[in-house]
């Protein structure tokens, strides 16, 4: 790959209760891969993946943390410089949406950008037992200005589309992402067939 033709790399974070599927969207994103045995994270885990959106490159460094309480030491590095943030809940566990709001707090205390993107993300929609609904998600989404999706890292569903949205606002928000040696004005690309803008399904952009 032509590290010319990146326009940028980009901080995320994935961030939730421990057990909401925070491991399984990134794997699924990064390798495609579902391990529904997967282990809880220790710590913290860091993917990169690059992904064209809007003819544009970015290069992702995702950083995947983990939900318990114990790890918490690490918090400020964690969301130093992030410009984005996929804030992951559980659609069949309503404890892990109602402790959203301190996530949020955590975010707000740690984060170095301003206008950081958010995008929440209700997981498990495979999953026949569901506590929290749809509305309830796009409320809340409203509420703090965040993107909206619900997705299964089990069945792809979403998944895609969620890290995709994210990345495309991020690129569209100025001074996010520039600094002052990056190139001036975007290199649109020619389009690839990757993104066939099948999230409306999904996703609601707030």
């Amino acid at each position: 790959m032509d590290e010319d033709d990146i326009l940028t790399t980009l901080k995320i974070l994935i961030i939730g209760e421990s057990g909401v599927g925070k491991s399984s969207l990134l794997l699924r994103f990064t390798d495609d891969t579902f391990d529904p045995e997967q282990a809880a994270t220790i710590g913290v885990d860091f993917k990169v993946k690059t992904l064209t959106v809007d003819g544009n490159k970015a290069k992702l460094a995702i950083w995947d943390t983990a939900g318990q309480e114990r790890f918490r030491t690490l918090t400020p590095s964690y969301y130093r410089g992030a410009q984005g943030v996929i804030l992951v809940y559980d659609v069949s566990n309503q404890m892990t949406f109602d402790r959203l709001g301190q996530w949020l707090n955590e975010l707000d205390t740690y984060s170095t950008k301003a206008d950081i993107i958010k995008m929440l993300v209700g997981n498990k929609i495979d999953m026949e037992k569901r506590e929290v609904s749809r509305e309830q998600g796009l409320k809340f989404a409203r509420k703090h200005s965040c993107l909206f999706i619900e997705a299964s890292a089990k069945t792809r569903d979403g998944v895609q589309c969620a890290f995709e949205e994210l990345v495309e606002k991020i690129i569209q928000t100025p001074g996010l992402w520039e600094n002052d040696h990056s190139r001036q004005g975007l290199r649109v690309r020619e389009q690839g067939p990757m993104h066939q803008g099948g999230c409306s399904n999904y996703c609601s952009l707030i």
